[in-house]
């Protein structure tokens, strides 16, 4: 990361659950900016998707590993979507402070499924609807409103680097993983770097060029981003 990416980001309160994501809060002392908006206006989405479907299972450290393993499919075609669109768009005013290439997920959750499934297994995972539906939405906003990409890197990315980083260690714990093998979607690298990256991704999101109205379209995004999510863990529970 650069100098100039990393001078000034501020630090994070880690959210509950890396699977989806949450925000701290900034200075009461500074008007509210985007990113805590968004961690205000998704609070309740977050909430009931945390709540839904396998959730409660995995964070209790008892979802089984073949369900577990179809999450982490499913969440794969996410990323497959998503960073090619970011990376695309790296260069857009919205989205070249949130675009890293440390942020990137897809290849860490490839390796963990041939590390848990087999590599063999991982092309045969079945999508849910709610994951093509998701797929098909970031497809869409990359070939026609970009800026609100920005919504899926704050619910995804944030989540990653807060919550997540508690996750690993269930993870680990659950099918006794030793080693990083099979936890990789979590590692972004030595201690210190996780926060410093969150902290690096809620500065972008406040130093965003938008207006009003393309604030209120993001926040609304965020929402649908979160009621994707929910609507996810609940297929991958029937």
């Amino acid at each position: 990361m650069t100098t100039v990416r990393r001078a000034g980001w501020v630090a994070h309160r880690r959210g509950a659950l890396g699977i989806i994501g949450r925000m701290d809060d900034p200075s009461r002392s500074a008007p509210p900016g985007l990113a805590q908006r968004l961690r205000s206006a998704t609070r309740d989405g977050h909430a009931s998707a945390e709540r839904a479907g396998i959730m409660p299972l995995l964070l209790k450290g008892e979802l089984p590993l073949p369900r577990y393993c179809e999450l982490l499919a499913n969440l794969l075609a996410i990323y497959a979507a998503l960073e090619p669109a970011l990376a695309t768009h790296r260069d857009h005013a919205c989205l070249a402070p949130l675009w890293h290439p440390s942020l990137a997920r897809r290849a860490s959750l490839e390796l963990d499924l041939a590390a848990l499934a087999g590599p063999r297994e991982v092309p045969r995972r079945t999508l849910q609807p709610a994951a093509l539906g998701y797929v098909q939405r970031l497809q869409q906003l990359a070939a026609d409103d970009p800026p609100l990409l920005v919504a899926h890197a704050y619910v995804r990315y944030l989540g990653d680097l807060s919550g997540g980083q508690l996750l690993s260690r269930i993870v680990a714990g659950a099918y006794g993983l030793v080693d990083g093998r099979g936890t990789r979607f979590y590692d972004f690298g030595p201690a210190g770097e996780p926060a410093a990256l969150a902290s690096a991704l809620r500065r972008g999101l406040d130093a965003l060029p938008v207006d009003g109205a393309l604030a209120a379209a993001i926040i609304d995004e965020a929402r649908e981003a979160f009621r994707r999510h929910q609507a996810l863990f609940i297929e991958l529970d029937d």
